[in-house]
Formats: structure tokens, C-alpha cells, sequence
């Protein structure tokens, strides 16, 4: 390509980029070739001024989290994941299937250190795979995961207030029902919506249940009974770039549908020791940083969420990319997904918020934008949580000031 050819291509693209840019912030989206040509080509620190701005012009210098009890319910899962330390198997001292009095006693402790979300973490439909699943269930008087999951949500929210969240995988229209009036939330990891990370030797090889038209059935469940959801990609395991930008217009489309996203977690995969993918290198600094990029600019009113113990040191710059929110941080139990990476202390991620000119907030499972009257949909908080809600929070939607640090 000769000097004037490379420049004339040059003003092509940047013309192109400026037209992304006009479209989008009239709140018009371009089309998909448009914008993945324009967060292939646009530089990553570029792509982090805009995304700041879009953050900045919707935020009050708040970096919100939520303060939470992690609930490891049951750690058996009918999946395998290429990455996961998470499922383990039932003749392993570290596979756990707790009753429902030693969820109560974690809830309990968790309110005395002012916690005010009960995460319950679950394998992938357990029961089906595992005949120890099958007897706990059935010694608890429970036929399933669900009705248990239900169970001990309402017991919950009686005995200490806390207000649970569950994240069990890819649920039926008919199980997040029985959910809704006990969990203020669900969450579910969409992870990507490529399939060919289901091919032999990639990260979902073993786990059909991460089969995006699983995972996207189950979001569109969640939208059609208007139940808030989290959900999120993993970055770094096999997938490329255009394939988190298809990931988040397709979160984008059905949030558009159904206003039910709360929350999407752009979250980096880190090799584990033990795994099918342990000798894997991790995503770069710059390629994550242009993911969290995109999703703020592609979902411009969703929560952007960052976990900050995956990347202890650096943690702080994900700020920089357009987070607006840390996740659930516990002071009471370790993360048990990513048991190698303990939590950062609150005091010191208030520490480090403040640093970069923001407030660390404390907020509940779900976000204020749903439990306010303005939102432009209804009925996302059902009567029986009203109460529960109410008590926590203050006028903003967001956690009263004596549980925030």
C-alpha cells in the first residue's frame, strides 16, 4: 500500500469511527459490522476516554459493591469446565452439601457483620449426575435442588433479613418462578455466545450446559417473568474479540427487550492448577481492559462489574476502563469459585476507590434503578420482598450508611 492509499484508508476508517461514535450517542446502535470494525480498529486508550465519559455522564463519582455472605450450598456440578476448581467430586474431602441449619448459621454471622446479600452458589443440576446429590436431597425431604434453593432463601429472609441472590446455572422459566419471591436477583454467567467454545479441546467441551442457547433461554425466562438478573463473559478462554463484542450486543438486545440486566461482569480467566487448561495464558492487560471497554460503551445504563481479587495489584485501573460497580465482597467468607484469590479488604477497596476520585457505596442484590418508581418497567420487586428491601436502604436506593464499610 503506497503512501497515498494508506492515507486515504486511514481517513476512511476514521470517518467510519466518527459516524459509530455520532450514532451512538444519540443512543442509536450501529451495525454489528460497524461497531466491531470500530472497536477493532480504535486503540485501547482511546476506547477508555469514551468509556470513562459514557460512566461519568450516568454516575455521581459512586463505585457501588455489595456486602454479601458467599453460600456454597453444593459444589458438585454435572458439568466440566476446562477452567473450573470450583465442582468437586463426591469422594473429595472439599465437595460440600450443607443443610439448611449451616446456611442459617453463615446468614447469621454474615448479619452481624452487617452483610446484606446472601449469595447461594450451586453446581450445574447436581441431582441429575450424582446419586450423593439425589440422597442429600432426599434425606432433607426435598425432590429438588430448586425447592431446597427456595426453602432456604425464605428462611433467609425471616430469620436475618439478608436478601438472597442465587446463582444455580442455567434455570428453567418454571424453577426462577418458584424463586422469584425470595430472591430479589438471579445470576447466570452467559460466559460467550460463541459456540465454538463447545468443540473438542475448548473451555466448554464437557459442559453442556454452557451451551449459549441454553444460557440465553434461560436470560430470556428471567426477562419474561421480570426477574433483575447479573450476568457476564469470561475473558480469555478461547474466544476473540468479536466474539465478546456479538456477546454483548446480544446481552444489549434482550436488555432492550425485557430491561431486566442489571448487571454484566466482564470477568478475566485465570489458569488454575489441576485444570485442562492450567498451562493457558491469561488474557493481556490491554486485550481485558478493551473488553471492559466495549461492554460500557455497548451498555451504556448496565452496571459494569470487575472482580478486583483477580487482579490484586491492579485492580485500580479498572476504573479507569468505566466500572461503576466491585461486586460482591464478603467479610466473612472466601470466594469459593476462585478460592486462590481472597477478596481485597473493604477498608482497603474504599482506600483505593477514593484514590481515583470516587466513593465506594454499599447496595443490595439489586440495583436502586429497580426497586425506584422510576424504572421504566413494573413489577420487578415482588410484595413479599418490599419490606426486606426497605429496611436497608436510604433514599438513593442504595445501602444506609452504617453498612457500607
Amino acid at each position: 500500500m503506497n503512501r497515498h492509499s494508506d492515507f486515504h484508508y486511514r481517513q476512511v476508517i476514521q470517518d467510519q469511527n466518527q459516524d459509530v461514535l455520532h450514532k451512538l450517542s444519540e443512543n442509536r446502535y450501529p451495525e454489528e459490522i460497524e461497531i466491531t470494525k470500530f472497536i477493532e480498529t480504535t486503540n485501547t486508550t482511546d476506547l477508555l476516554k469514551i468509556s470513562r465519559s459514557i460512566r461519568n455522564k450516568n454516575n455521581l463519582r459512586i463505585i457501588t459493591y455489595s456486602r454479601k455472605v458467599f453460600i456454597n450450598l453444593i459444589n458438585l456440578c454435572k458439568d466440566t469446565c476446562s477452567y473450573c476448581t470450583y465442582k468437586k467430586e463426591p469422594p473429595d474431602n472439599n465437595s460440600v452439601m450443607l443443610k439448611p441449619s449451616q446456611v442459617l448459621s453463615i446468614a447469621e454471622a454474615g448479619k452481624k457483620l452487617k452483610c446484606t446479600e446472601a449469595l447461594i452458589v450451586t453446581g450445574e443440576r447436581p441431582e441429575l449426575k450424582y446419586r450423593e446429590a439425589r440422597d442429600w436431597l432426599n434425606k432433607l425431604n426435598y425432590k429438588t435442588l430448586v425447592e431446597l434453593i427456595a426453602d432456604v432463601s425464605e428462611k433467609i429472609l425471616k430469620k436475618t433479613g439478608l436478601l438472597p441472590h442465587t446463582n444455580a446455572g442455567s434455570l428453567t422459566k418454571k424453577e426462577m418462578s418458584m424463586l422469584k419471591s425470595t430472591n430479589v436477583s438471579l445470576g447466570m454467567m452467559l460466559e460467550n455466545s460463541s459456540e465454538a467454545l463447545l468443540n473438542v479441546g475448548k473451555a466448554h467441551e464437557n459442559a453442556p450446559s454452557k451451551n449459549p442457547k441454553v444460557r440465553i433461554k434461560s436470560l430470556i425466562s428471567a426477562g419474561e417473568l421480570k426477574i433483575p438478573v447479573t450476568t457476564g463473559l469470561l475473558i480469555g478462554i478461547g474466544e476473540s474479540l468479536s466474539d465478546v463484542i456479538n456477546s454483548l450486543l446480544l446481552i444489549n438486545e434482550l436488555n432492550k427487550k425485557y430491561g431486566h440486566i442489571q448487571e454484566v461482569i466482564i470477568q478475566n480467566f485465570s489458569p488454575k492448577i489441576g485444570t485442562n487448561m492450567e498451562n493457558d495464558v491469561p488474557p493481556s492487560n490491554d486485550y481485558f481492559l478493551k473488553c471492559i471497554a466495549t461492554a460500557r460503551i455497548l451498555l451504556k445504563n448496565i452496571s459494569i462489574q470487575v472482580p478486583p481479587n483477580l487482579s490484586p495489584k491492579i485492580y485500580s485501573g479498572y476504573i479507569d476502563a468505566g466500572i461503576n460497580d466491585w461486586g460482591g465482597i464478603s467479610p466473612l467468607t472466601p470466594d469459593y469459585v476462585n478460592p486462590e484469590y481472597p477478596w481485597p479488604t473493604i477498608k482497603d477497596i474504599a482506600k483505593i476507590t477514593k484514590m481515583k476520585g470516587f466513593t465506594l457505596r454499599a447496595r443490595l442484590p439489586i440495583y436502586p434503578e429497580f426497586i425506584n418508581n422510576y424504572h421504566k418497567y413494573s413489577n420487578f420487586v415482588p410484595m413479599s420482598l418490599k419490606k426486606y428491601i426497605e429496611d436497608l436502604i436510604d433514599n438513593s436506593g442504595l445501602v444506609k450508611g452504617e453498612y457500607t464499610t
